[in-house]
């Protein structure tokens, strides 16, 4: 699959400045460079977790594009985050999957974690040495928080974890994971029940489970982790006693949703470029596939779709750099990214025809095909998603995080974008 760069498109100029378009154009040399070359070893190898890309992005600084400068970062804010994550995600979403899962703990940590804590986890996250996960989805609760199942029981000046998580982002190159656990007892409302906590990976009774290969997304890790009555100091917790669920909710609302919307929309456009490609060069009736009417018809509702996707993705997350409210800005631009994204991606397969499906003659699409479904469960669903939007047009009294949380994390300075 051919990288895809160019200068960012007319429509994106507002919420652009001249640092995030050199960034965009940095994306996506290293995207060509650094990561095109190994797709193929990793679709080849799918029970392999990519190691050598996250070294990489780690390299660069890239997992703490959030982080402000006075913690080592990039302090370049979420616009930024979007574009390394769109522009990587247009050549391989596993690699912008793997970029996108450590930034949103990083975020929790941002929002929620003591100055103490700031100082002891995020330089760490600047300089590459140190990779996060957030550890919530269950076994069997799977997403639902209130299901919670895991336990921390307090004990003298310690807290003991119990429990297992799955589906867990970059859990085989973690250092340490975020942990949501119940630490009330029954009958407590979820909003007071859970509580987060900071875990290394090295604490006795932390089990990461080996790696299985996904559907998709082959060379990033989300696995699951065992925890045995893992010991951790009380200075590990973050934020209160009881406000896990804020510190789960929102991570997901400002980082989750807007980070697989940027994903959603870089496997959208190379749907787009690989199909486009094909109908230009395949003969057909004396002309090409391009030429014929019928074919222009679903290539243009395709390009529809990726142009009101495209600005969904960036518009959020500029509302959310300038702290005014854009929660349902996020989640929409999550739920009809994922959305249109998939239909493209079902289109394309359908305009190649009988060549989609051969084994090696259209790989790109297939894989394209594949990832494109990693982007619907996490951080909720469809159905999800459209509750939430709901809530939002009867007026139900639900925090805006995207206001509640900007006091925490100023927004960036024009010039801070690398």
């Amino acid at each position: 699959m051919p990288a895809l760069p160019g200068a960012p498109p007319p429509a994106l100029r507002p919420y652009l400045t001249a640092r995030h378009e050199l960034l965009w154009f940095e994306a996506d040399a290293f995207a060509a460079k650094d990561i095109a070359p190994r797709i193929a070893r990793m679709e080849a190898a799918p029970g392999r977790v990519e190691r050598k890309v996250a070294d990489l992005m780690a390299a660069r600084g890239w997992f703490a594009v959030t982080i402000p400068r006075s913690l080592g970062g990039l302090g370049a804010g979420h616009v930024a985050k979007t574009i390394l994550i769109h522009r990587i995600a247009c050549v391989s979403a596993a690699a912008a999957a793997i970029l996108q899962a450590t930034l949103i703990p990083v975020g929790a940590l941002l929002h929620f974690a003591s100055d103490e804590q700031k100082e002891r986890w995020l330089p760490r996250v600047a300089d590459g040495s140190l990779l996060l996960t957030i550890a919530v989805t269950e076994p069997e609760a799977g997403g639902h928080l209130g299901g919670i199942e895991t336990t921390a029981e307090h004990s003298g000046g310690h807290w003991e974890i119990t429990g297992s998580k799955i589906h867990i982002g970059n859990s085989h190159l973690a250092g340490a994971h975020l942990v949501v656990a119940r630490t009330a007892e029954p009958g407590v409302p979820t909003s007071k029940a859970l509580t987060a906590f900071m875990v290394e990976s090295d604490r006795p009774g932390l089990t990461v489970q080996t790696h299985r290969p996904a559907l998709g997304l082959h060379g990033f890790s989300a696995g699951r982790l065992d925890l045995d009555r893992v010991r951790v100091p009380a200075d590990n917790v973050v934020a209160e006693i009881g406000a896990g669920l804020n510190v789960a909710q929102s991570s997901s609302i400002l980082y989750g949703r807007p980070n697989l919307a940027a994903v959603s929309l870089g496997i959208h456009e190379a749907v787009m470029a690989t199909t486009t490609a094909r109908l230009k060069t395949r003969a057909r009736y004396r002309g090409i596939l391009a030429d014929l009417p019928v074919l222009r018809d679903r290539v243009g509702h395709m390009e529809a779709r990726l142009r009101a996707a495209r600005i969904l993705a960036y518009h959020g997350v500029h509302l959310l750099d300038a702290g005014l409210p854009c929660d349902g800005d996020l989640i929409n631009a999550k739920y009809l990214g994922h959305q249109w994204a998939t239909q493209c991606a079902q289109d394309a397969m359908e305009l190649h025809g009988a060549a989609a499906l051969d084994g090696d003659a259209d790989a790109a699409l297939q894989r394209l095909w594949r990832d494109i479904q990693h982007t619907y469960p996490p951080a909720g669903t469809g159905e999800v998603q459209r509750i939430r939007l709901a809530a939002e047009v009867f007026g139900d009294d639900r925090i805006q995080w995207s206001t509640q949380l900007a006091d925490r994390a100023a927004p960036p300075h024009p010039a801070a974008c690398p």
